[in-house]
């Protein structure tokens, strides 16, 4: 009764936890990216839980954006715990929430508060950034956005060296289910040219569905308080192919239009999860540009280039890719 309790509350709140219950095959983690005002060190921090039958663990991933390599900390299970009734993990002694996490790392050590989180906006049909695919009970991988954009407060013990990221930007998303997709392409920034706040994030993945599977896709473009959203649920089309050194994807629907270019950089190797298992390897850069176009009714109405820009794009991608307009 306590699990299904905590399941149905965990459906409507996506940052909490979700594998009550679950005792195989199963995965879920937080990626909480955080970047210093000066912008001279930026870090994603991704804690979380493999249920796999042979190898159960709790981990810490540390993915150091700036020196481009990554740490993989392991911890027993019943290091790893949730609360039932929010977004709340202590895991050794470590804690993550939406407002604040305490690291106990060898790289980092420290707290940092964050202030004004920006949660994806919830609707009757959507309780997250999935829309109604929220509800469906069999999806490989489900994904939510804690927090678009916030500012962070307090320091952090850098490789044995106080650093200070009063005033610097974070976000928060997060991943759970068996495994993530065979292929997808993942952008994230919040640090554009400008003088008010704007976050991106854009996931493109091929998404199985009923034996078969389709290309799903999540984009939403937050400009200082307004959120423009474009996803297969809400009929939005797409555009899709690679150049030399570029990503470039494009979306409308019948109002919006947005083009976007990402720039590639060099990154860090992350373990990521199939089957439960954490055996899976992604190389995620923290050091992409991205370059955006916004219309509306094919009048611009705003345009940037966001730095310290994560960006995925891993597997069989080459599905992923169109030249023509299609949902």
């Amino acid at each position: 009764m306590a699990n299904w309790k905590n399941k149905w509350k965990a459906l409507w709140n996506p940052d909490m936890y979700h594998g009550w219950g679950k005792e195989t095959n199963y995965f879920e983690g937080w990626y909480f990216k955080f970047v210093s005002p000066d912008e001279k060190q930026a870090f994603a921090v991704i804690p979380g839980i493999s249920k796999s039958a042979d190898d159960p663990h709790a981990f810490i991933q540390v993915l150091d954006g700036k020196k481009c390599t990554a740490s993989y900390h392991r911890f027993e299970p019943s290091d790893f715990i949730p609360s039932p009734d929010k977004f709340e993990v202590q895991l050794g002694n470590n804690f993550f929430s939406k407002d604040y996490i305490k690291l106990d790392l060898a790289e980092l050590r420290g707290e940092l508060h964050f202030a004004n989180t920006t949660p994806w906006p919830k609707m009757l049909y959507a309780p997250g950034i999935m829309g109604w695919f929220s509800f469906v009970p069999f999806m490989e991988c489900y994904h939510g956005v804690v927090s678009l954009h916030h500012t962070i407060s307090g320091s952090l013990d850098v490789y044995n060296k106080k650093t200070d990221f009063n005033k610097g930007i974070g976000y928060i998303e997060k991943d759970w289910g068996q495994s993530f997709p065979s292929g997808w392409i993942w952008m994230q920034t919040n640090h554009f040219d400008k003088d008010y706040p704007v976050s991106f994030m854009a996931s493109v993945a091929n998404i199985p569905w009923l034996g078969n599977y389709f290309v799903g896709y999540i984009v939403g473009l937050w400009i200082d308080g307004k959120l423009y959203r474009f996803a297969t649920y809400t009929g939005a089309k797409m555009l899709a192919s690679f150049g030399d050194d570029t990503v470039n994807l494009a979306f409308k629907d019948r109002t919006h239009r947005l083009v976007i270019t990402g720039h590639k950089a060099e990154g860090g190797d992350l373990v990521s999860p199939i089957s439960g298992h954490m055996t899976g390897k992604v190389n995620e850069s923290m050091q992409a540009k991205v370059s955006i176009e916004l219309y509306k009714n094919e009048q611009l109405v705003f345009s940037g280039t966001g730095s310290n820009a994560g960006m995925e794009v891993a597997g069989e991608t080459e599905k992923l890719l169109t030249d023509k307009w299609r949902r």
